[in-house]
């Protein structure tokens, strides 16, 4: 059976929007959108760099989850404390709780699941956290809970090899024919192909393909449309 497994953050909704809310609400100053976008793409930088060393335990996870946006901030000459990084943290997580999936993703998943896929989830962060998510996004409508991962519970994180072999192990998975998608070229992209998996980048934020990558995804897009499309036309 062939089987398609996603990311969830920032691939199957827009998680800026969060960002983009919570930011208004609690920073000070005049920001245009486009201003606010930057320092989120600059945010998701540092908290893949910081969710890297709090899984290796170099760091607690309360440094990962205020620092993003500290170094973030910092970076844009923006002042913040600890205290008021803490703060952004929790309403960000307060404001999660409105996520929903991008129109073409829902309807994605409604003809992915007609047609007889085995559709499953991966994604890094804290179980608890990711689950509300999941739940929010009402994701078992689609994906039975044994085809749900989150690095929390597993104890890898994407990209590392481990986190890959284990969903390979418990779903029997056959490399040829299954697909990741994700945002993350590092994370998910990088992961999903050093184990031999079709990987398709949801490009959304147009980041820029590492000059010096090992990998290429099979697949690139743009946009949520673009991936249903992607499906729609191959099927």
């Amino acid at each position: 059976m062939d089987t398609i497994i996603f990311d969830v953050d920032d691939t199957l909704y827009d998680q800026a929007l969060s960002f983009h809310n919570t930011f208004r609400a609690l920073i000070e100053g005049s920001f245009t959108y486009e201003e606010i976008d930057q320092i989120y793409k600059v945010s998701r930088k540092y908290s893949e760099i910081l969710f890297d060393q709090s899984e290796a335990g170099e760091i607690t996870q309360f440094e990962w989850q205020t620092g993003r946006i500290i170094a973030a901030c910092n970076d844009f000459d923006i002042p913040i404390d600890t205290k008021k990084a803490a703060t952004f943290h929790e309403a960000y997580v307060t404001e999660q709780q409105n996520i929903v999936l991008f129109p073409e993703v829902e309807k994605l998943l409604d003809v992915l699941y007609k047609q007889g896929y085995r559709l499953a989830i991966l994604t890094n962060g804290e179980e608890q956290h990711q689950t509300r998510k999941i739940n929010q996004l009402k994701l078992s409508k689609w994906i039975p809970l044994e085809n749900t991962f989150i690095s929390g519970t597993l104890g890898h994180a994407k990209p590392k090899i481990e986190v890959f072999e284990i969903i390979e192990k418990k779903l029997h998975l056959d490399k040829l024919n299954t697909v990741y998608i994700g945002d993350s070229f590092e994370k998910d992209i990088v992961g999903a192909k050093q184990v031999g998996w079709q990987a398709i980048w949801m490009n959304h934020r147009k980041r820029e393909l590492p000059a010096d990558a090992r990998f290429k995804p099979d697949q690139e897009v743009f946009n949520a449309k673009e991936l249903l499309e992607l499906f729609v036309k191959n099927n």
